[in-house]
């Protein structure tokens, strides 16, 4: 299938029409950035390295009954998806403490989360992504209240898949962003599963192995990435 016009270009992936209106090709990029766009580089092999991730751990959600957009993998870099009506809505689970919740509540790097901490925001790069609640999406359209509903039920369903699966794999799921959106009046879970956007570190050192080895200057990005894919079983071309 071939792509055609560029419906949307973020920060890594483009996403392309192609001659069926209800499926999109997406293109993993090699490019990556941090603190909105202030820091950005091109790593060579990193936007197959995050393609093969996200169709290892969409394959196995949809395996768990979790309903994604995932068709399937056409090249090292672009995936087949259904096309979604996307909610301008990121819900995002914390296991452990990390980041802006560390920032925000003073809370100790590391710390386990139990329950883990669900949180909303909404996907406006002009605005910072800004922090929200289920008032704010109801109130101003972004969402209903019960497709929020549904979708935080989708992502603890998510999260109880994903964390034993890191976790046999020497990993720690220490927090990640989700998107959904409609297909055909279903929720289903688009966008992307890779270490862009989830923050991963070893289980014995708490070695980081996600994009803040970019955001922090730990190390080689790339290295990192190709070594979560290794200890998930994912081959790489």
């Amino acid at each position: 299938m071939d792509k055609l016009n560029a419906l949307y270009q973020g920060k890594a992936k483009t996403a392309w029409e192609t001659s069926d209106p209800d499926r999109v090709i997406m293109e993993f990029r090699n490019d990556t950035s941090a603190f909105d766009g202030g820091k950005t580089a091109s790593l060579e092999r990193k936007g197959l390295i995050n393609s093969a991730v996200d169709s290892f751990v969409m394959q196995h959600l949809e395996a768990a009954g979790v309903p994604t957009h995932f068709e399937r993998r056409i090249d090292a870099n672009h995936v087949l998806v259904k096309r979604l009506q996307m909610l301008p809505v990121e819900c995002v689970v914390r296991n452990r403490a990390s980041g802006s919740l560390c920032r925000r509540l003073g809370v100790e790097e590391g710390a386990e989360l139990n329950p883990p901490v669900f949180e909303l925001f909404l996907k406006d790069d002009a605005l910072h992504d800004p922090m929200i609640t289920q008032s704010h999406c109801v109130t101003f359209g972004w969402a209903s209240a019960e497709q929020l509903a549904e979708m935080e039920a989708l992502t603890h369903q998510v999260n109880d898949v994903l964390k034993p699966l890191f976790l046999d794999a020497g990993m720690i799921l220490v927090d990640y962003k989700l998107e959904f959106g409609l297909f055909n009046g279903q929720m289903v879970l688009g966008d992307e599963f890779s270490p862009d956007g989830c923050r991963l570190w070893d289980a014995q050192t708490h070695r980081k192995l996600d994009k803040d080895v970019f955001r922090q200057d730990l190390g080689d990005l790339v290295e990192s990435y190709q070594e979560v894919a290794h200890r998930l079983g994912v081959e790489l071309p």
